[in-house]
């Protein structure tokens, strides 16, 4: 409780203040968010809350290094996270191109990967699969890639991707704790705590955006922890995946379903499946407040299934992919009722 205090009173403290000014101020970081065929708002708002995650982040991380000292693998996650929030900022600033993005990504991507951070096998409850080494790696650079851009997509309706960081990061950080790492817990809790301080003018009707500066780097953070975690013995990355399924599902579902109908699946779109609910009438608060008994109910979920028996744990990985399947079936339901 110490540790969780001291670190995460501070990221959000400094996440809050800096996310009130940002809000507010006209000076050299104000990032206006005009309205577009992707949008869910219709004013123009502020997208500069990325750099206030990122500053309560920083807070909360030089308390874990001053207090518990530094891992070698932090160094690599820290560099690779910078050049993804740089370029973020610049995009958000003034438009750089889809390609160099991904470019970017595939760079922090490997640097994180030449840190050791790669995939050495699949662990699933009860199976373990060896993978040869370069099919580790590539894997590994392919996850953290589309981690980046899922949370890109899902970053489009108030409240959301600061609350599914919460959550996400939260979950990480009580699994790591139950298993003993105090330190990958604190880091954890560090990001958990700086999304939250920006939550405070994010929630619904939100006064300030993240912008891909902050979506960019949560979605890459999320990689990272995970890989770090499933590297460590900690936690396996297929839970992970779970505490931040409604994410990684609904995204993932969304660009495969757009794919096979060969739509331009990386432009602008409002086909996710949390702004189909919105247009349906749903609006931004109640919406988000359902996402966010999801995001609820799946960290919970990953805590019992953490220590759970092989049996337990796929029949939990069962049971959440039928809930997918029934609330997207219940979303085209109402779609077609409103037809």
């Amino acid at each position: 409780m110490v540790v969780f205090l001291s670190v995460a009173m501070p990221a959000f403290g400094i996440a809050c203040l800096l996310t009130y000014l940002l809000s507010r101020s006209s000076g050299r970081f104000q990032i206006l968010d005009h309205p577009n065929e992707r949008s869910l708002h219709s004013v123009p708002t502020s997208r500069a809350g990325g750099l206030a995650i990122w500053a309560g982040g920083v807070a909360g991380g030089v308390v874990v290094l001053v207090s518990l000292g530094v891992r070698s693998e932090l160094a690599w996650i820290t560099g690779a996270a910078l050049v993804v929030g740089v370029v973020s900022f610049i995009d958000d600033r003034s438009h750089i191109p889809a390609k160099t993005r991904f470019v970017v990504h595939l760079l922090a991507s490997g640097v994180l990967v030449a840190g050791g951070l790669g995939l050495q096998s699949i662990r699933l409850p009860g199976v373990e699969l060896d993978l040869p080494a370069g099919w580790g790696l590539l894997l590994a650079v392919l996850f953290i890639v589309w981690m980046i851009n899922l949370y890109n997509f899902m970053d489009g309706m108030d409240g959301f991707a600061g609350g599914m960081a919460v959550f996400g990061f939260g979950t990480l950080g009580l699994l790591a704790c139950i298993v003993g790492d105090g330190y990958f817990a604190a880091l954890c809790w560090a990001i958990a705590a700086a999304a939250g301080g920006f939550l405070v003018r994010n929630f619904p009707p939100a006064r300030i955006f993240m912008g891909d500066s902050g979506a960019s780097v949560l979605g890459f953070m999320a990689a990272a922890l995970s890989l770090w975690a499933d590297r460590m013995g900690l936690i396996p990355l297929w839970l992970s995946l779970l505490a931040f399924s409604p994410f990684v599902v609904d995204a993932t579902v969304t660009v495969l379903r757009r794919a096979l109908r060969r739509e331009r699946f990386w432009e602008a779109h409002r086909s996710h499946y949390y702004q189909r609910l919105v247009q349906l009438g749903w609006g931004h608060r109640k919406t988000v407040l359902m996402e966010y008994g999801l995001m609820a109910g799946c960290g919970l979920t990953a805590i019992v299934l953490l220590r759970a028996s092989h049996v337990a744990q796929w029949l939990g990985i069962c049971a959440w992919g039928i809930i997918y399947v029934l609330l997207f079936s219940a979303v085209r339901r109402q779609e077609s009722r409103a037809r």
